[in-house]
């Protein structure tokens, strides 16, 4: 197939790229050259965001393309526009923050959306730019030949969130680790590779509509996904499981202070840790172990000495070593989570 891919050289886009160079797949990517292209591709490149940004596609025709972006709405529907008779099928890569805030457990692709959302808009909040993403690509390719793959938590190689490298750094240097508990608590995540697999199989079978993309919820645990990073950094992290509530007695700020970890029986665990996916799961989606996921992260980021790019318009993650200090310091004697 020919794929064109909008960016590929970073996380999702690079896994992306990565797996339809694998199935032999004749890839193009087009994006602004501040990163190098993976071998093998054919490079094009422009801003999608400046004045006749896209020039570079003004030609050419693929059989699907996928899309990552995740600022101005605008930008995807400039896209759309220009690719709908050239390309078969869109691929979006959207996010379950398109749902009206915070969808219950169990919640499907049929879950309200968020209001104000527009595929002409500019920059503005993270849930209406990917839900105007996915209305820009609608306009463009109509229901039949478009794809929303509303991505939950992505962790794996090429991560430039910040959140499995900060605990892989964390193990890494070892001592008495603040883990969040309970330590059975299923967490819900999707490596960005299974990711990726599952978006070339929606273009081979001509998929369309909405998908909750993220891994089963239970498929791992904070207890699995943190003995696997102490595991895998040399075994000399003491991990002590603590209950939600001292930590979120200290200010400790969930999921992103304690990357992944939202504590349980809350709104928040619910909305990221608790979607259904079975029509995902059902159309092909296979999830790879944990200890796959974080073994592969750590060489990653061993192969580039431990620290991970970071894309500049995420939050900085991850819990400040006094903190941790002095919460364990608090606990010395006073039962913690059930190990």
């Amino acid at each position: 197939m020919r794929l064109l891919v909008l960016g590929g050289t970073e996380f999702v886009g690079r896994a992306v790229v990565e797996a339809a160079l694998g199935r032999d797949w004749e890839v193009t990517v087009f994006h602004r050259g501040r990163h190098e292209a993976p071998a093998g591709v054919r490079a094009l490149h422009g801003d999608r965001t400046a004045p006749d940004g896209l020039a570079a596609l003004a030609e050419g025709e693929w059989d699907a393309v996928v899309d990552t972006w995740s600022a101005a709405p605008r930008a995807v529907r400039d896209a759309a526009r220009l690719l709908r008779d050239r390309v078969g099928r869109y691929l979006y890569v959207s996010s379950c923050s398109v749902y009206d805030w915070a969808p219950p457990a169990g919640y499907t692709e049929d879950a309200p959306t968020v209001t104000g959302a527009s595929p002409d808009a500019e920059q503005t909040a993270y849930a209406q730019d990917k839900r105007g993403g996915e209305l820009a690509v609608l306009d463009a390719f109509g229901p039949d030949r478009s794809v929303l793959a509303r991505a939950g938590l992505i962790l794996g190689p090429y991560e430039n969130v910040g959140r499995l490298p900060w605990w892989l750094n964390r193990t890494a240097r070892g001592g008495p680790v603040l883990a969040p508990g309970p330590r059975e608590l299923p967490i819900q995540y999707i490596d960005a590779r299974d990711l990726a697999d599952w978006l070339l199989g929606a273009a081979e079978q001509e998929l369309s509509g909405p998908y909750n993309l993220i891994g089963p919820s239970g498929h791992a645990t904070m207890g699995a996904l943190l003995d696997a990073c102490a595991a895998v950094t040399g075994g000399t992290a003491d991990l002590r499981w603590t209950a939600p509530e001292p930590i979120l007695e200290a200010g400790i700020e969930p999921w992103v202070q304690l990357p992944v970890w939202v504590p349980p029986d809350s709104d928040m665990h619910a909305a990221l840790h608790a979607a259904d996916v079975s029509r995902a799961v059902t159309t092909g989606l296979r999830c790879r172990p944990v200890e796959e996921t974080v073994a592969d992260t750590w060489s990653w980021l061993g192969s580039l000495g431990g620290t991970a790019p970071m894309r500049a318009d995420r939050s900085t993650k991850g819990l400040d070593p006094e903190v941790e200090a002095k919460v364990l310091a608090s606990l010395d004697g006073v039962p913690g989570d059930t190990p």
